[in-house]
């Protein structure tokens, strides 16, 4: 829209409308923040600051921990390799040690007491109110971190803190009336919106059967694995109130709930019991491990299951994977029960036949055809061959219109990409569909009022991420990255 806008004087032209925009898009949440000797120890050096083996651990397993609540107990490491974890968390330790780099060179510091004062504060650390020092060191044996590494990495999140606030910039009244202008563009557009539902594809088997050769290492069979499983049940162990309140406020920083905070004993209890008995009963499957390791017993059952089934927890998954056939797992923890496992055949994974991937091959080919006659038919009317009829009235960022063919959160989409374009004319792709568009007169209206009360709060988050976008990228150029190991 940019190049348009220069073309007609009576439209205001707003350099600074596509990065307030891009924000509103994002719903007003945080930009510009960043979550805060040799070889042997560490697994990189930047500038000259060292990341620390046990800080990737720790950050990974963290990061990880988080990934798996987002996708409700079913991430993996299958998951964690496809979504590049081990390189996003080694990015994000990387924008760590250039801050700590600009830390250091500015003399900020952080003493051994606002540390200790620090951690003290922490909720999960506390019991009714009060620093609990048990259950501080019950988490790091949990974490599998020293008291040391662990401290180091929140004095290094405490002195970034202190950075940040330091470089922190409030907006000025002249950038705040420049983002107000920006918040306050409006279009009337005319628009087109296309639909699979308004595609009609052929299938032709012969073709489908060219797609299948050309994408043949796609369609693949899933690893399977025959397993004799030997299930260790708990219910036999005894319970009473006082043991899970004394297990619980030992552990009880592990239940928490969506909003970030303790669970209370009553609403933890549930999980509390299963933890206490997985505990309590880890001797008990540990005997029945020798037994069924020296065939004094017999598996519970046989089962084949493709590889990363959710049938068998994460960790159980983790150790068969590494597993060769024969081989007999201590036992694991699975839900409410225990697992021990033997490996008694592997089946690789393979390309599947025609006849195997014809159900998927089909759906894939449908889909890349209507995408593909969905933009032929958008072009006709970007050329001006079909006629664009409906039209809008004025419409805002901020108050986005209804589209006929698009549902409300399609419809915000749209205008969100519609008002980051440079385009008179134009096409954009909202879910599946289609979107054409003109742009038919454009003018600076009346700020919204619900933008107005936050714009001093929208204008310092804009500016504070356009100077920590542009730190970032000096710090790069400034500080050096040397990696001590491969793979991230």
């Amino acid at each position: 829209m940019i190049e348009w806008m220069q073309k007609h004087n009576k439209y205001l032209v707003i350099t600074i409308w596509i990065a307030t925009i891009a924000f509103i898009g994002a719903g007003f949440v945080g930009w510009g923040t960043y979550q805060y000797g040799k070889k042997a120890t560490h697994i990189a050096e930047v500038g000259d600051v060292s990341i620390s083996q046990d800080k990737f651990d720790f950050t990974y397993r963290n990061m990880y921990r988080k990934y798996n609540e987002l996708f409700q107990g079913k991430f993996d490491d299958e998951k964690a390799k496809e979504m590049k974890l081990s390189q996003s968390v080694f990015a994000q330790l990387v924008s760590q040690a250039m801050l700590l780099n600009l830390a250091n060179e500015y003399g900020i510091r952080v003493s051994d007491n606002e540390l200790a004062n620090y951690i003290a504060s922490l909720p999960f650390f506390q019991n009714n109110g009060s620093f609990d020092k048990r259950i501080y060191q019950t988490f790091l044996e949990n974490s599998a971190i020293s008291a040391k590494s662990f401290e180091n990495i929140l004095k290094d999140d405490l002195k970034i803190e202190k950075l940040m606030k330091f470089l922190d910039k409030k907006s000025l009244k002249y950038e705040r009336d420049v983002i107000a202008s920006a918040l306050s563009i409006e279009d009337k557009i005319s628009y087109t919106v296309l639909s699979p539902s308004d595609i009609k594809i052929k299938t032709d088997e012969n073709e489908i059967k060219k797609f299948w050769e050309a994408h043949k290492n796609s369609y693949m069979t899933k690893k399977r694995y025959k397993l004799s499983i030997l299930w260790t049940d708990l219910n036999d162990i005894a319970v009473d109130e006082k043991a899970l309140k004394e297990f619980y406020n030992r552990n009880s920083y592990n239940y928490i709930a969506q909003d970030g905070k303790e669970l209370s004993f009553e609403k933890a209890k549930k999980d509390v019991e299963r933890d206490y008995r997985l505990k309590k009963g880890k001797k008990k499957a540990l005997k029945e491990y020798i037994a069924f390791k020296k065939g004094k017993i017999k598996a519970t059952q046989t089962v084949e299951l493709n590889i990363n089934d959710p049938k068998l927890s994460k960790d159980i998954w983790s150790n068969i994977i590494q597993s060769d056939k024969g081989t007999i797992i201590k036992p694991k923890a699975n839900q409410d029960r225990y697992a021990t496992i033997r490996v008694d055949g592997i089946e690789e994974s393979r390309e599947m036949s025609f006849d195997e991937a014809k159900e998927l091959v089909s759906h894939d080919y449908k889909k890349v055809a209507v995408s593909k006659a969905l933009d032929k038919e958008a072009k006709l009317y970007i050329d001006g061959k079909k006629d664009i009829k409906k039209q809008t009235d004025f419409v805002n960022i901020s108050k986005p219109a209804d589209l006929e063919g698009l549902n409300k959160q399609e419809s915000s989409q749209f205008f969100k990409k519609l008002f980051t374009s440079n385009k008179q004319i134009g096409m954009i792709t909202v879910s599946n569909k289609r979107v054409i568009y003109k742009v038919l007169e454009q003018k600076i209206g009346k700020t919204p009022s619900d933008v107005t009360e936050q714009l001093t709060s929208i204008t310092d988050k804009i500016k504070s991420s356009d100077l920590n976008g542009n730190l970032m990228k000096e710090l790069s150029k400034r500080y050096k990255i040397h990696k001590f190991v491969k793979g991230i």
